[in-house]
């Protein structure tokens, strides 16, 4: 439950030592001067509308917060400079005798308010910022970058291992007996494949955690199932083995689990190989403030996410945003065709195109698609004779008779003299989305919006090497959230505190 809000009480003692030993420079007095952190407060109220004993004023889990990633501290490295930092103490409105909660507080205040809190919270900065006329929907700039995760990878014996273990444990409290069973049916497997080798242990681990998982999966749900938290624990350890279990029938699998300890995270590329998540920005090119941000788990689709990051925008904001920028990763058809649709605001997108040089030989472009859409015309013009339909990637492969391209006089600028089959053409179904960015990327527009591209570059430098966003402090995917939204809120309030000084400064002369 929380109650009305009340001033922090700072005796006169405390003023004269907080003016002398706080410089009135320093960030946090601005922070207090720029920022209304009462109408930070009803964004928190939702969050401690239940019932039960009065909770701890919230503005000072928020600004523990800030002070946590502003800083690159710890839940428990904050509370102890709190405990000694006078500039600290101002921030926070306590006295020199007043003491603060335990430190485990902070972590329930994070869990109580969640992703959606946060980012909640991270809009209501950025509703201030506009107020203060700082943003503008003139141009928006998307980058994404890595997140490693806390987790060490497992060999595939331990990872089978681990969610088995995970299994049995959460499955004791609802069929005892059954996980004493399979747990000395897993002393009689070491033991029979003590020597053997790898590929035969890890077959034989894997075949009992596929039983075991095959008989929790027949136990019945209980009464209160919606609200049992050990039976959502049993639930949560049936999808992990059904994850690991994937990975082992299907290597290659996308989506395969890298360790049970954090199942969200997963292997991806950039630059090199790595485990863990990736973190999708958008900026405004005018203030460089975050607008929107995401996690995804590594190798997510970075062009279906510049969708989610403005939606996100505007459902938050109510705005249309004029233009965006993206990298070589948005050159997707059906990306760009929404995002330029009424629904999307009709956002004029900027992307690089693709290498359409195709080694000197005749480009797709080059071949003239039907009105019916049955076959391409090639430049010599003769038409294509078979096609074929590739659904999963939205294009259709059209095929020349190779007698026909073997005889043309153009064959040395189609197709390799000494190939054995026809010219094959591929037709997007977003042909006209890739022609539109192709010809925009002729322009001065063009060139004037990319010039401008490598602020969110800086910005995403600020939030993975000052706010300590390169490594996740926490694991699941929610919680990596949490933490990059976090840094980009400490972020934006650096940068807004800069904004209004300047403007301060330039009403003063």
């Amino acid at each position: 439950m929380l109650e009305p809000y009340r001033q922090p009480q700072i005796s006169r003692d405390d003023r004269e030592l907080f003016d002398t030993l706080v410089p009135f420079d320093h960030w946090t007095r601005r922070a207090d001067e720029h920022i209304d952190f009462q109408k930070l407060r009803a964004t928190l109220e939702p969050s401690f509308r239940d019932s039960g004993r009065p909770a701890i004023e919230p503005i000072l889990f928020l600004k523990l917060e800030l002070l946590m990633f502003h800083d690159c501290l710890s839940d428990s490295q904050v509370f102890q400079r709190a405990r000694t930092d006078i500039a600290y103490r101002r921030f926070l409105g306590l006295g020199r005798h007043d003491g603060l909660p335990d430190v485990s507080t902070l972590r329930k205040f994070r869990s109580r308010l969640g992703v959606e809190g946060h980012r909640m919270i991270f809009h209501a900065f950025l509703s201030q910022a506009r107020e203060h006329g700082l943003v503008k929907d003139r141009l928006r700039l998307k980058d994404a970058t890595h997140v490693l995760a806390d987790i060490a990878i497992p060999a595939g014996l331990q990872l089978v291992a681990q969610a088995r273990s995970k299994l049995l444990n959460a499955a004791e409290p609802f069929d005892r007996e059954q996980v004493i069973g399979e747990r000395v049916r897993l002393e009689a497997i070491r033991t029979s494949t003590d020597g053997a080798g790898n590929d035969a242990r890890l077959l034989a681990r894997v075949a009992h955690l596929r039983d075991i998982l095959s008989r929790v999966e027949q136990i019945p749900a209980p009464p209160d199932a919606d609200m049992n938290p050990t039976w959502k624990a049993l639930q949560w350890a049936i999808h992990v083995a059904r994850r690991v279990l994937v990975g082992q029938d299907d290597p290659s699998s996308p989506g395969k689990i890298r360790s049970t300890v954090d199942p969200d995270a997963r292997r991806g590329k950039h630059g090199e190989y790595y485990d863990g998540y990736c973190v999708d920005v958008l900026v405004d090119a005018d203030s460089e403030l975050f607008t929107a941000i995401n996690v995804m788990p590594a190798g997510g689709s970075e062009s279906d996410d510049a969708l989610v990051l403005l939606q996100q925008e505007r459902a938050a904001h109510c705005n249309d945003i004029e233009m965006l920028s993206i990298d070589g990763a948005g050159y997707d058809g059906a990306v760009i065709r929404a995002l330029e649709s009424p629904a999307e605001g009709n956002t004029k997108v900027f992307v690089p195109v693709k290498d359409q040089s195709n080694g000197g030989k005749f480009r797709a472009e080059q071949f003239e698609l039907s009105k019916d859409g049955s076959f391409v015309t090639c430049p010599a013009g003769e038409q294509s004779q078979y096609k074929q339909r590739e659904e999963s990637r939205h294009t259709t492969a059209f095929r020349f008779d190779v007698a026909k391209c073997q005889a043309c006089p153009l064959r040395n600028s189609c197709i390799d003299p000494k190939q054995k089959y026809g010219r094959t053409v591929k037709k997007s179904d977003y042909e006209p989305e890739y022609e539109m960015v192709r010809q925009r990327a002729a322009t001065e527009e063009y060139a004037a919006v990319k010039r401008e591209h490598p602020k969110v570059e800086r910005r995403l430098g600020e939030l993975i090497n000052r706010h300590d966003g390169r490594r996740a402090r926490y694991r699941g995917l929610g919680r990596v959230l949490v933490q990059q939204i976090m840094g980009a809120i400490t972020a934006n309030m650096k940068r807004m505190l800069r904004l209004l000084d300047a403007h301060t400064a330039l009403a003063t002369h």
